[in-house]
């Protein structure tokens, strides 16, 4: 059985200190005996000082299944820094792609239930590609075929954007019928692995009211051709929906609403679940999630930071026997 849960400290230059801290407070002191932090320890340590935070810290050089410690365990990656909360960009993205490398070695080598990342920015990730998080450890995992899955995940409902972190001028460009059938098909089989269940899933339109179905749209060309390949392999899906209408109250009927954009659906989900819902990732070779909100830069030590999705996180891998 695959206990311990790994955090990634995540940007240097965010709110990530503070939520680890206040997440610290208010978790079991079981779960607290899990956790075990990527980070440099020293910038932790001074961060923590300059937000007031005393929760307990040391660092470990390795996973200790024997560990009895009652402070927050770091594996200490080294970074070059003078003030704590604002590292160079150069020296971040070093530092960010260590952690990562790090995390994604230790998921797969050793007890490790998943992984958590705390919030980044982009740019740590690569110098010229628009990438995410789950673009970088499909890339790490060898994941073929653009089949991994972006899942923004609340226990009242759930959404996929088919397209993730690329520019509105390229997502006509990106969705085929192919390319939809591979994310639904990642979504289905680890869905049923997460929550024992086959997902009802309502998959948007790209255009404004589905373009009415007219003859040259994207709808008539992709999405309902998809959508049809789909239903005779037995998936339980219906569309394309609407997405002006469907986040009034029609998004209570499914499981799972997949849109065409990242902001087609990553929107609604943050207007109405607002810090409950947690990012995972489907079809890596273990279990990622992070946070549903981003690096928060302008609320550095200001003790407005709101830790629940990172909470959620924690309690999210805690559930799984790997």
């Amino acid at each position: 059985m695959k206990n311990n849960i790994i955090i990634i400290a995540g940007d240097p230059n965010s709110i990530n200190s503070e939520i680890i801290s206040k997440t610290w407070k208010k978790i079991s002191p079981s779960l607290k005996r899990k956790l075990y932090l990527i980070a440099n320890f020293d910038l932790i340590n001074k961060q923590l000082k300059k937000i007031k935070s005393k929760i307990p810290i040391c660092e470990v050089q390795q996973i200790d299944e024997n560990s009895i410690t009652k402070k927050l365990k770091i594996i200490n990656v080294p970074l070059n820094f003078k003030n704590p909360f604002n590292v160079s960009l150069k020296n971040s993205r070093k530092y960010t792609i260590k952690c990562f490398n790090l995390a994604h070695h230790l998921t797969q080598t050793k007890n490790i239930k998943g992984l958590i990342n705390c919030p980044i920015n982009k740019r740590l990730l690569s110098k010229s590609k628009k990438i995410g998080v789950t673009e970088f450890l499909a890339s790490k995992c060898k994941v073929n075929n653009d089949s991994e899955v972006m899942l923004i995940h609340n226990k009242k409902f759930s959404i996929v954007p088919i397209t993730t972190h690329i520019n509105i001028k390229n997502v006509s460009k990106k969705i085929s019928i192919n390319f939809i059938i591979k994310k639904i098909e990642t979504l289905q089989k680890d869905f049923k692995k997460l929550f024992n269940k086959r997902p009802k899933i309502g998959i948007l339109g790209l255009n404004p009211h589905n373009a009415e179905l007219f003859y040259d749209s994207e709808e008539v060309r992709t999405i309902i051709p998809a959508i049809s390949k789909l239903k005779k392999k037995g998936f339980n899906i219906t569309g394309p929906l609407s997405a002006d209408t469907l986040f009034i109250n029609n998004y209570k009927k499914y499981d799972v609403v997949v849109g065409m954009y990242h902001d087609q659906v990553l929107i609604p989900i943050k207007a109405l679940c607002k810090y409950e819902a947690i990012n995972v990732t489907l079809g890596l070779k273990y279990l990622r999630v992070s946070p549903d909100h981003g690096v928060a830069s302008n609320i550095i030590n200001r003790n407005k930071a709101n830790p629940k999705s990172l909470i959620n996180c924690i309690k999210f891998l805690n559930k799984f026997e790997k």
